[in-house]
């Protein structure tokens, strides 16, 4: 026990704070401090939530009692026809799990699951970090640039080769952060054919689905049912990371995982905030309003992803075009030797001499599973008025272009401007 004890404490002690969070908070004591910032650090959806749902949080602010631990049934009920709907895949109220952000319901998966933790390197920051505190083994599995940053299944495969029997959870997360990318129909198909061959339970977090560009995301889940949980929540597409409300659907195969999760749940949080759980029903029931919602919301996303991207490549640097989501992941290794001599040789240098010298808040690949020396950044295009810039789009019936985003997204302009000056100079 003083062993078990000893080694949580240096689990503990060796980790830093979420560098997204940490990121947020250092921006806004910079700009308290009068600072000029420009916050593409912290991935936070930039629109309002919608007024429908801000309406059922209004009228069940009465609500106060505690819930049952795998969340409100109605709301269930509905997150199961949403994603049945959707994928169409068999999902009941049975196998949905309702947590205070997806988050939270992913340090329970890996703490009511023995196994290893397997990671497609750029990953979100915290993933890993989850394991630690836990004590799980975690195998990064590096993706390359040529392949988009995309864990391909013969890199899956050659993994699980050697130790064919070793149980795993593989979180696969798209579209991506921090990449922005997402996966074709077969490339997931070939995927679920190795899952499915080495028994991995497949954990895809999906978090970003319903702001993929072009409206069109499809879930691994269609190709492997039995071992793929679905990881969702109302933060990103629906503006309401504050909320902090996630879901789990699992399919019948893995009830047993899901009971596991919620007896840890009764024993830390007990059940996710009642009124937050009634107004969320809203934001799952296809409604005209959400669709309108969701569809400017890809629009303005679609466009300044894909001007930002550009931009970079304009000047000479390496980056991906976004599918879905408000990131991109650009390489700035082709002015490796500018940056050298400026003393510049790692990822994080690069972004706290950024933030220093032009006011731009970037994340170092570093915080994302990548090679510290490796000069790769995310950004998150989402500092500007979402709420400005969906009326603004509404008012829009072509295209929206660059005189858009200098209009209503003034501020990720500037600082990708001032990003691909600095880097040249």
């Amino acid at each position: 026990m003083d062993q078990n004890r000893k080694s949580l404490n240096l689990n503990l002690r060796s980790l830093k704070p979420s560098a997204t969070v940490a990121i947020n908070e250092h921006c806004n004591a910079l700009l308290a401090e009068g600072k000029t910032v420009y916050k593409l650090g912290l991935g936070q959806s930039p629109f309002p939530v919608p007024d429908i749902v801000v309406k059922a949080l209004q009228d069940n602010a009465f609500q106060k009692d505690y819930l049952p631990v795998k969340g409100l049934r109605p709301l269930r009920e509905m997150v199961a026809q949403y994603h049945s709907n959707r994928e169409g895949i068999g999902c009941t109220a049975e196998g949905v799990l309702i947590g205070p952000g997806s988050k939270e319901l992913m340090f329970l998966l890996q703490l009511a699951f023995y196994g290893e933790l397997v990671i497609p390197a750029p990953s979100w920051v915290s993933y890993a970090p989850q394991a630690q505190i836990i004590g799980r083994n975690v195998r990064f599995v590096q993706t390359q640039r040529e392949d988009g940053w995309r864990l391909t299944a013969s890199g899956l495969e050659e993994l699980c080769l050697r130790d064919p029997d070793r149980p795993r959870v593989l979180i696969l997360n798209y579209p991506n952060n921090p990449t922005g990318g997402t996966y074709s129909e077969s490339e997931l198909k070939d995927l679920a054919e190795v899952s499915r061959r080495f028994g991995i339970i497949l954990l895809s977090d999906e978090i970003y689905g319903e702001v993929q560009h072009d409206g069109k995301h499809v879930s691994i889940a269609r190709f492997y049912p039995e071992g793929t949980i679905i990881s969702g929540g109302i933060s990103k597409w629906c503006g309401a990371g504050g909320w902090r409300l996630g879901t789990f659907v699992f399919p019948k195969e893995l009830h047993w995982l899901l009971d596991s999760m919620a007896t840890a749940a009764s024993e830390t949080y007990t059940s996710t905030s009642a009124p937050i759980q009634y107004a969320s029903i809203a934001a799952y029931t296809p409604s005209p309003e959400i669709e309108e919602y969701l569809r400017h919301s890809r629009r303005v996303l679609g466009v300044c992803g894909n001007w930002v991207a550009e931009r970079l490549r304009a000047s000479a640097i390496h980056c991906p075009q976004p599918a879905g989501g408000f990131y991109v992941f650009p390489d700035l290794s082709g002015h490796s030797e500018k940056l050298a001599k400026r003393g510049i040789h790692t990822s994080e240098e690069l972004c706290t001499r950024l933030l220093s010298e032009t006011g731009v808040a970037l994340l170092p690949g570093s915080d994302f599973g990548r090679p510290l020396s490796e000069l790769t950044v995310r950004v998150a295009y989402v500092n500007f008025d979402g709420s400005l810039a969906l009326k603004a789009a509404a008012q829009v019936s072509g295209d929206l272009d660059e005189s858009f985003l200098r209009a209503h997204c003034d501020k990720v302009c500037i600082a990708i401007d001032a990003l691909c000056h600095w880097a040249s100079r």
